[in-house]
């Protein structure tokens, strides 16, 4: 589950802009909304809902675990290790997962699957109720991206062990996202903010030009609280935390991201890690993964990578907040795009 994107809309100022327009609705497990500024030619709004909500249905069908009916459910009843036909978005889907798997050596992984079911963040509630241990290791020796193959032309998926299966939960939404944004483009609206769950997809640089503003919330349960303001022109924002999705048992927490290397869900400080990606099949994937890395381990790697991310912890009752170098210098550019650049006797005298 990703949580934590709050899209700011500020008053458009460009005399030839108008105010953005905003369609949304219901789709797999949570809410989508597309906002885009209207061309020279307007767009009729009811067209592109009908055409969105198509084009998202038309890839949960592929996604979904919670329809019996879908691609990659039929894909994990499946028993044989046979090469399945599948359509191109999923073979494209798996082909980035198994290449996350490679680059974060296992920590993401997208035949985790089992485990998300036993741990009760699937089709079925645990209700605080923790699986056995000895349930935790059959469930476990289902888990192995290495054992989920993938071909492009024609695209297929195979398995290499009978019993395994994929959940690409994670990474699923983004790519969705994506797939609104590029069809926005073919319809005549570039300049455009696509949101689904906690997945946000950009086209253009909004209506002033500096950038689609999306605040990043802080992991809290409570109130709405704005951890930081990033401005976004053709990006991804994704935000992955343990806040929102989670049960409790004997007095701790279990979040729903579960780690493939344990078995188990995450534990530690970490609460929520953001993301700017290119796109938001790569920003959704990412926070998950180096969610499940940790706050020290993940900021190494995202450090080494030159990713733009930002990992909020829980300290002491309180939230604190590690950014990489990249993930500071956009909060310096939108600060920079919003007000001005500083004059030389500004920057003198601070």
């Amino acid at each position: 589950m990703l949580v934590g994107i709050i899209p700011l809309l500020a008053v458009v100022t460009l005399a030839h802009a108008s105010e953005p327009v905003a369609l949304s609705g219901k789709a797999m497990g949570t809410t989508w909304s597309v906002k885009w500024i209207q061309p020279a030619a307007p767009l009729a709004p009811a067209l592109l809902e009908r055409r969105v909500a198509e084009r998202i249905e038309q890839l949960e069908q592929q996604f979904s675990t919670y329809r019996p009916e879908s691609v990659l459910a039929r894909f994990n009843a499946s028993g044989g290790t046979d090469w399945i036909p599948v359509p191109p978005e999923l073979a494209q889907v798996t082909r980035q997962a198994r290449d996350l798997s490679v680059l974060t050596g296992g920590a993401y992984d997208a035949t985790v699957h089992p485990l998300v079911q036993l741990w009760g963040f699937g089709t079925q509630r645990r209700d605080g109720v923790l699986p056995e241990v000895a349930e935790i290791a059959q469930a476990w020796a289902l888990v192995d991206w290495r054992q989920l193959e993938v071909r492009t032309a024609p695209p297929a998926l195979r398995k290499t062990r009978a019993g395994i299966t994929a959940d690409f939960s994670s990474m699923a939404k983004g790519f969705t996202a994506d797939a609104v944004s590029e069809l926005l483009g073919v319809l005549g609206a570039p300049n455009h903010l696509v949101l689904i769950g906690g997945d946000v997809r950009s086209g253009g640089a909004g209506g002033e030009g500096t950038g689609w503003r999306v605040a990043i919330e802080q992991p809290v349960e409570t109130a709405v609280q704005v951890a930081a303001v990033v401005g976004l022109n053709g990006e991804a924002l994704s935000t992955s935390g343990d806040y929102r999705n989670f049960f409790q048992a004997g007095g701790r927490r279990y979040g729903h991201i579960i780690d493939p290397r344990t078995g188990r869900p995450v534990s530690g400080e970490l609460a929520a890690v953001s993301v700017i990606a290119a796109s938001g099949a790569r920003s959704s994937a990412l926070a998950t993964a180096l969610f499940v890395l940790g706050a020290e381990e993940g900021l190494r790697l995202a450090t080494a990578e030159g990713w733009a991310v930002l990992f909020q912890l829980r300290s002491e009752a309180k939230i604190t907040r590690r950014a990489t170098p990249e993930f500071e210098q956009r909060l310096r550019d939108l600060e920079i795009r919003v007000s001005g650049p500083k004059s030389p006797t500004a920057e003198k005298g601070r």
